[in-house]
């Protein structure tokens, strides 16, 4: 092949990329993510990865031995974001045995790369109200294989509506701490089996705030005989609990740390 057609061919090849990355922008400008991915941190964790039936899982154990268990419902960022997976050795550092299982079971999670108006499209197959089947692997695993009988969920944005789910339909789950997720379309969302926190923030541009109130409202006329507690964290986007690094977002801090705070107190509290 002469040089002057490599060159010709190496310049279309070169248009082509560029084209495609203005047409995602532009998909991406027209209707972008209101989920921003924020700060991935780099971190490894310091459990391990296991087979729990027909899952996968990231385990990690507390330093002492523990009959106290909590699942971690990931985001759309999928089981391995190492955000989640510090959030789940956090609670392992606290007592909990700690179990993030992909509950996406093994399907590409969200990224940021993806155009939004594709969302509803990929979250088809990912409903985090249809999870009962990987739930109860999870369950039957941390009950005959880690000795556990006390169990809670945490669960942030994907996960938070699960966690929300979990607290309409396992009573065994003895605490929940949904984090920036709601359920919006079940007749029986407020009816809670077990004590539940839910936690937003204020500039949430995926829940607004008339959402949150019209949860804290119905929860007051319908969830009788069960502990909730609904808690607003001002000028907090959605994320803030996990997606934000406390240790560069000094403004955001006090919030990141009181939300955690609330998370550990409530699991404490009933488990």
């Amino acid at each position: 092949m002469c040089s002057s057609m490599r060159v010709s061919i190496h310049v279309c090849m070169v248009m082509c990329v560029i084209l495609n990355v203005i047409s995602f922008q532009m998909a991406n400008e027209a209707k972008p993510c209101p989920c921003d991915m924020g700060y991935m941190m780099e971190y490894g964790g310091v459990g391990q990865e296991v087979q729990i039936e027909h899952i996968k899982a990231y385990l990690v154990k507390p330093p002492s031995d523990s009959d106290k268990a909590v699942i971690i419902i990931q985001d759309i960022y999928g089981w391995q974001l190492p955000n989640t997976r510090y959030m789940a050795d956090m609670l392992a550092s606290n007592g909990y045995i700690a179990v993030c299982p992909d509950f996406y079971i093994g399907k590409e999670p969200w990224s940021p790369s993806h155009d939004w108006s594709t969302f509803q499209q990929w979250l088809e197959d990912k409903k985090p109200t249809n999870i009962n089947k990987e739930v109860d692997a999870v369950l039957r695993f941390l009950k005959s294989q880690c000795g556990v009988q006390r169990i809670g969920a945490v669960g942030f944005c994907w996960g938070g509506v699960a966690t929300h789910y979990l607290a309409l339909q396992y009573p065994e789950v003895r605490a929940g701490v949904s984090v920036y997720g709601i359920i919006r379309e079940r007749e029986d969302r407020y009816e809670l089996k077990s004590p539940t926190l839910f936690i937003f923030g204020e500039k949430d541009d995926v829940i607004p705030l008339d959402q949150v109130s019209v949860l804290e409202k119905n929860l007051q006329e319908k969830c009788t005989g069960v502990d909730y507690h609904v808690k607003v964290f001002p000028g907090q986007t959605h994320g803030f609990v996990h997606r934000k690094r406390e240790d560069i977002n000094t403004t955001d801090q006090p919030c990141i740390q009181e939300a955690r705070t609330d998370m550990l107190n409530w699991l404490q509290k009933y488990m």
